[in-house]
């Protein structure tokens, strides 16, 4: 008699503690995704970059990226490595090489509008045949570029400095090419190995490989 009482007042505890444990349930679950999405929203993006490349051309990408993603409120780091690392002596000779490169478009930077417009087709057979054509192509890019109002290398590389962004040499590429810290800016955050910028490639949001 007593187990048939016992049974029923555990069935009538269930009917209570059921619904009560589901709207805790519900809460809890409210309150914790409300929670993620509080830490995400206050979470700073983050993007790292490997910049590997070292002519006027490939010079351009990391600078914009870097820029931008500090102009948004992002932590923005740069590890240049190999070529790349020329990006951060005092002075940026960069030129353009059009022979590792085919896909560039040559456009006159003088001239009228529709003699500008026009791209002009150069095989890499004249590009490496042509005595200073690097320099030539170097000259044509840089005023091509300040009649559209963009930056330089330099002020690009100002920007990001101003912006916060850390620009990381490669220790590696420095002992290799025999260089030495007096002739990089001293704006230059660290001097690290590979094994070291990874794991903040890998916590980053966005990492690039230019």
């Amino acid at each position: 008699m007593s187990t048939t009482a016992e049974i029923i007042q555990f069935e009538q505890l269930n009917k209570v503690m059921g619904p009560l444990e589901q709207w805790f349930d519900k809460r809890f679950d409210e309150r914790f995704l409300k929670k993620i999405a509080e830490i995400d929203a206050s979470k700073t993006p983050s993007m790292a970059i490997i910049a590997t490349k070292g002519s006027l051309d490939w010079a351009y990408p990391p600078f914009i990226l870097a820029s931008t993603g500090a102009a948004l409120g992002w932590d923005v780091s740069i590890f240049f490595t190999f070529y790349g690392l020329l990006l951060l002596k005092k002075e940026i000779n960069a030129e353009v090489s059009g022979l590792g490169n085919p896909a560039m478009p040559m456009k006159m930077p003088v001239g009228p509008k529709w003699f500008q417009a026009i791209n002009w087709p150069m095989p890499n057979v004249l590009m490496a045949g042509i005595p200073g054509f690097e320099k030539v192509a170097t000259t044509l890019m840089k005023k091509t570029f300040k009649n559209k109002g963009v930056a330089s290398v330099d002020e690009l590389r100002d920007l990001c400095i101003e912006a916060g962004v850390k620009l990381v040499a490669c220790q590696m590429t420095v002992d290799v090419f025999g260089f030495s810290k007096d002739d990089f800016i001293p704006e230059v955050t660290d001097y690290i190995g590979a094994a070291s910028f990874l794991p903040v490639a890998q916590k980053a949001d966005v990492s690039l490989f230019i």
